[in-house]
């Protein structure tokens, strides 16, 4: 067995809901013990960072019940079984924000929690963006906001831009500068 790796000896589904499963693992451990894996299972996500043409980020402000409280967030949404990600950041960013995007520039993926869950982000960078209709899933209710770079960084100091794919692209867009 090689130095870090973990074989699964068992898995057993704890819940299976809309968005995650929950797994709880056995696995062997390198030094021969036994140990248990708490797993999310996740269909993956987008995010987009998109710019007016005023150069204000567009956010959206939303409730977030596992935080109780308001959020300030990057357009973003769950991919759908066999969805490619850029289809989904277009879906997204309209569905929330009323935007489209002439271009869709993809940047990085990444694992958010990767402790406990397999959720990867794919984030884009929205690009020549027209207003069109926002229209958000029917349990979504969502407020478009727009903010400056400056405006930005104080949102991130009150809380209220708190999730770091938001704090993420908040960077790059000021790396962009």
């Amino acid at each position: 067995m090689k130095k870090f790796e973990e074989k699964t000896v068992s898995s057993n589904k704890i819940f299976a809901g809309k968005i995650i499963k929950l797994f709880v693992d056995e696995v062997l451990l390198p030094n021969g013990q036994h140990s248990k894996r708490e797993i999310v299972k996740h269909p993956g996500a987008v995010a987009t960072i998109a710019v007016t043409k005023d150069e204000k980020l567009v956010l959206v402000k939303q409730y977030r019940k596992a935080l109780e409280k308001i959020t300030l967030e990057i357009p973003a949404g769950k991919l759908e079984a066999g969805e490619e990600p850029v289809a989904c950041a277009r879906r997204e960013l309209e569905e929330e924000t009323g935007y489209r995007a002439k271009k869709m520039k993809p940047l990085y993926s990444f694992y958010t929690s990767p402790g406990f869950a397999d959720e990867m982000i794919h984030l884009f960078w929205a690009e020549e963006l027209e207003q069109g209709r926002v229209n958000p899933d029917q349990d979504e209710f969502v407020d478009l906001v727009e903010l400056t770079m400056d405006e930005c960084f104080a949102a991130i100091e009150a809380q209220q831009i708190c999730d770091a794919k938001t704090i993420l692209a908040v960077q790059l867009w000021k790396l962009k500068e």
